[in-house]
């Protein structure tokens, strides 16, 4: 065994989505902001991603987060989130296993019964208030970056599929969302490669046909994420919901950032105030508790702030060795699971 490069990464998972912590081996980023940090990380130092990522260390479906200091003095700590083939500029199941992670560890103190934490993502400061019990972290509720919609009941014409009606909104990423049922989905399990594969679709169409540009950071813009909704009945409800997710799979939570996007329309159409919220089932059954602090503006755009809360466990300890002589030490893919 001869590593060039050792990094220690804390696995942990919420609603059955895989969202690691590194927490050790990797010097901060440059950059005033956190901001600047990811970009810094996705136009120099993008090895890193790909190391852990792609195969053979990576898969699809996992999500890595890299802890770094805070350059916001309100915040404890700040971490960017890394997927498959982006970096978001939030992650609210990133959110709950990173706080996870840091309290459990000891790398930020725990208080029982709560503990209250300020988080600094690229997209923004947010809020955490967790509970804690016997060294544990039981539950994360934390307070979203600011969510909109951008547009209601649009049309996208999508190759193969005709006309579509969604809505786009921002959660820390923009989103079209779609009516499930109105395409003949159900949100189960046996679906989820005709979900896929019409998501990706819908994606490339809206992306295409419906430029975005967040009101007060242009450099997060493109819808980068198809969210299937089945139907709403009201405040307090429950409605299960699938976010598609690069280069082609499910997000096995019922995604915090696409839950947030989903307020904003459901806020926009008068179908939800604040004070209200409702429970977002992921394809897998696991839920997340949503709901509608206040409103707020984004920019010149009506807006409003959302929680989202949820609980995720620690899976185990690695550590990844970066060996100079392996011929695939800077991952591949393969179109049989990297659709893109």
């Amino acid at each position: 065994m001869r590593f060039a490069r050792t990094v220690t990464v804390v696995g942990c998972q919420v609603g059955g989505e895989e969202n690691n912590v590194i927490t050790g081996g990797v010097l901060p980023p440059p950059g005033r902001t956190v901001f600047e940090m990811k970009r810094w990380l996705e136009t120099e130092g993008d090895d890193l991603r790909k190391w852990l990522l792609l195969e053979p260390r990576g898969k699809p479906t996992l999500c890595v987060n890299l802890v770094v200091p805070p350059c916001d003095p309100r915040a404890d700590a700040g971490f960017i989130i890394m997927e498959s083939t982006d970096y978001p500029p939030m992650s609210g199941s990133n959110t709950i296993c990173t706080t996870t992670v840091l309290l459990e560890t000891g790398m930020l103190k725990m208080v029982e019964p709560e503990t209250r934490l300020v988080l600094e993502t690229p997209g923004g400061l947010v809020g955490v208030v967790a509970t804690c019990r016997d060294g544990k972290v039981l539950r994360v509720r934390f307070t979203n970056v600011p969510s909109f919609a951008t547009h209601l009941d649009a049309h996208v014409e999508v190759p193969g599929m005709g006309t579509v009606r969604l809505d786009v909104a921002y959660g820390g990423a923009f989103f079209a969302v779609v009516d499930a049922k109105s395409l003949g989905f159900e949100v189960k399990p046996h679906e989820a490669r005709d979900l896929v594969a019409t998501g990706q679709r819908i994606k490339r169409a809206a992306a295409e046909q419906l430029p975005v540009v967040h009101p007060e950071n242009p450099g997060i813009h493109t819808i980068t994420f198809t969210e299937f909704a089945m139907p709403f009945e009201g405040a307090g409800s429950r409605s299960r919901n699938a976010v598609i997710v690069s280069p082609g799979r499910i997000d096995r939570s019922p995604c915090g950032t696409g839950t947030s996007a989903r307020l904003a329309v459901l806020h926009a159409k008068g179908l939800l105030n604040a004070g209200e919220g409702f429970t977002h089932c992921s394809i897998i059954g696991s839920e997340f508790e949503g709901a509608i602090a206040s409103e707020t503006r984004v920019g010149d755009r009506p807006g409003i702030v959302t929680t989202i809360a949820g609980q995720a466990w620690i899976t185990g300890i690695f550590q990844h060795g970066y060996d100079p002589t392996d011929p695939f030490r800077d991952g591949y893919t393969l179109p049989d699971l990297w659709y893109e």
